[in-house]
């Protein structure tokens, strides 16, 4: 079912500049879930989407994480499934507590979603317009660029430095009206950290009225500090977090966006409902489980590592990673390899326009990561 939106909500909109057509699609955007009506064929077959596959493939295309949630998690899902007859709202309240207390803010400040997705297109919706531009680095990660592009807002994409970080200053000169900027920090594609001092200097030098999205899916496999600071300090930032990568409930949909209770009813505005309590009790285990993420960093860090070196003693182009995916130069049409590889039942990430000739690989297990090497050796041969 389309949801509707309000009188209000309408005027709004119009009042920034959105036709009524751009109205119409919003609505279905908000209606599609995960079936997102701007991916047009071709570009389903470059996501993660594949299908089912054959015995013995190796599936290391989407940044999933295949050690799957932590046994706590488990646990605490698997008890709640018999009480899967009622919302118990009550679960996803005291998850939006436990991570607020562990982020340092009020809990009014989070606000729980499945996944981090869905956040993020709200704030797409809530923030930008056709005079309100998104603004993004590239290569980077495409779905707010597709939702604004989507509804009839522009989206600016402004090219990684020499070390991969996002270009604040550029971003930030890219447009006096930004509506959004976008951080992913490590960013997807290329698992690289924008320093936080850089991202202090964006919040402090923005366009005045624009938001920072900061999309933190991948901090945990990092040794960054959060920037749950910003939050506390009432900036103009949301957080987006979710608990697909490090805490491996890619299939069971968890996350929240931290910001100020006035940026947050911003994007509530599109709507809520009750959230999947798998996932809310699921993620709320997780975050008790000390050690869980520095155990987990580590074996996620240490197969990455095992990797780089075999790549760098076979003089393999990469781009040194902190994430649980990486890109690697192949020096020619990265599209190419993606076939090559799919024929050897070794299934790798998708192609960025900006970076013709790289492929996005994600971090499997160390059987996993045995296979893609010697497949990707016979591929480069």
């Amino acid at each position: 079912m389309i949801p509707n939106l309000s009188r209000d909500l309408k005027a709004d909109l119009v009042k920034r500049g959105f036709s009524r057509r751009n109205l119409v699609r919003m609505t279905t955007l908000l209606g599609a879930g995960a079936a997102l009506p701007f991916y047009n064929e071709p570009a389903l077959a470059q996501l993660s989407n594949i299908g089912r596959l054959s015995p013995g493939a190796v599936k290391i295309n989407a940044n999933e994480n295949p050690l799957g949630p932590c046994p706590e998690a488990a646990e605490a899902m698997h008890s709640v499934i018999s009480k899967g007859g009622r919302y118990l709202y009550e679960e996803t309240g005291d998850f939006a507590k436990t991570l607020a207390t562990q982020e340092g803010v009020k809990p009014n400040y989070v606000l729980p979603f499945p996944g981090s997705s869905d956040p993020l297109h709200r704030a797409v919706l809530a923030f930008t317009s056709p005079d309100k531009p998104f603004v993004m680095g590239d290569p980077g990660y495409e779905a707010g660029q597709r939702a604004a592009n989507f509804i009839g807002s522009k989206a600016i994409r402004v090219p990684l430095t020499k070390t991969f970080a996002h270009d604040v200053k550029a971003m930030v000169a890219a447009s006096p009206n930004a509506g959004l900027i976008y951080i992913c920090n490590p960013n997807n594609p290329t698992g690289t950290i924008t320093p936080k001092e850089d991202i202090a200097w964006l919040i402090a030098n923005k366009p005045a009225g624009s938001v920072v999205l900061l999309d933190e899916a991948y901090i945990h496999l990092s040794n960054e500090a959060f920037g749950s600071d910003f939050v506390a300090q009432d900036k103009d930032v949301i957080i987006l977090r979710t608990f697909s990568k490090l805490y491996g409930m890619a299939g069971l949909r968890a996350g929240a966006a931290i910001g100020r209770p006035d940026l947050l009813a911003k994007i509530t505005s599109y709507g809520a409902g009750a959230l999947p309590v798998t996932g809310m009790i699921g993620a709320n285990a997780s975050l008790k489980v000390k050690n869980l993420v520095a155990e987990r960093r580590k074996i996620i860090g240490d197969i990455r590592e095992d990797c780089f070196s075999w790549m760098t003693s076979k003089n393999y182009t990469f781009v040194p990673s902190v994430s649980n995916c990486f890109m690697i130069d192949v020096k020619r049409p990265g599209m190419e390899v993606l076939k090559a590889m799919a024929a050897k039942n070794v299934y790798i990430g998708r192609v960025w326009p900006a970076w013709p000739t790289h492929v996005r690989v994600t971090v499997g297990t160390k059987e996993e990561m045995a296979k893609f090497k010697t497949a990707f050796a016979e591929v480069m041969a």
